[in-house]
């Protein structure tokens, strides 16, 4: 008789600014029927200054976002993981990326020493779905939301933005991940997309495990993400 699995409880959904995170995340939420956490990037007021001058605003902006981050892990907490299934658009990982891809050498040193403190006792996630596009993609999808906050991001960004990503999650091991190449997909408006994804959900993944969708021909390759 084949062993019985059920979806994990928790699952975070990871990936570079303009993949599609937080769509994506709505969507298995809705469709699994788990309560959504989402990171709430654009809360952050330093944001729209940090785009415009990085070096600048850079601290500012990684610090805002990691004390913002420790809280909303902090209530996942009170969350009973084993009777409610949350699917959320970020993990808290992700903070130490951007820093490692934003501050100068010596704010960094700073940072490490704030960031091991808050990370004790942040829950894992059971799963982490990563998802992977190219830079060219990344940026048209960012064109075509045209959120205004973002519209000062330049290829260079996104480049080492990428870089950090994927070396990061080449080395990641703390829990099951899945990693999803999405250039040719579009969940959002193609049911059909992400219910193939959901369907790697019913088996245990194990390690990591690699998923990379064949185009569909009807696909607007410019839908927005």
């Amino acid at each position: 008789m084949a062993e019985s699995f059920e979806i994990p409880r928790y699952i975070a959904v990871e990936g570079v600014i303009g993949v599609g995170k937080t769509s994506f995340a709505e969507a298995l939420a809705s469709e699994i029927g788990a309560t959504l956490e989402l990171d709430q990037g654009y809360d952050n007021p330093f944001l729209s200054d940090f785009y415009r001058n990085q070096e600048r605003h850079a601290f500012t902006t990684q610090l805002f976002f990691l004390l913002s981050r420790f809280q909303r892990q902090q209530s996942l907490r009170t969350h009973d993981l084993f009777s409610q299934r949350i699917v959320a658009d970020y993990i808290f990982a992700r903070d130490s990326l951007f820093a490692s891809v934003t501050l100068t050498d010596l704010e960094l040193t700073l940072y490490e020493k704030i960031m091991p403190i808050l990370a004790q006792d942040i829950p894992k996630p059971e799963l982490v779905i990563y998802l992977q596009a190219s830079t060219e993609v990344l940026l048209e999808r960012i064109r075509i939301r045209n959120i205004k906050a973002e519209r000062a991001i330049g290829n260079d960004y996104i480049d080492k933005l990428c870089d950090a990503y994927n070396q990061f999650f080449f080395h990641y091991t703390d829990t099951p991940l899945l990693v999803v190449k999405t250039d040719n997909i579009d969940f959002v408006n193609e049911p059909d997309h992400l219910a193939d994804i959901v369907k790697q959900l019913n088996r245990p993944i194990h390690g990591k495990r690699y998923y990379s969708p064949s185009p569909s021909p009807e696909l607007d390759y410019g839908s927005p993400q």
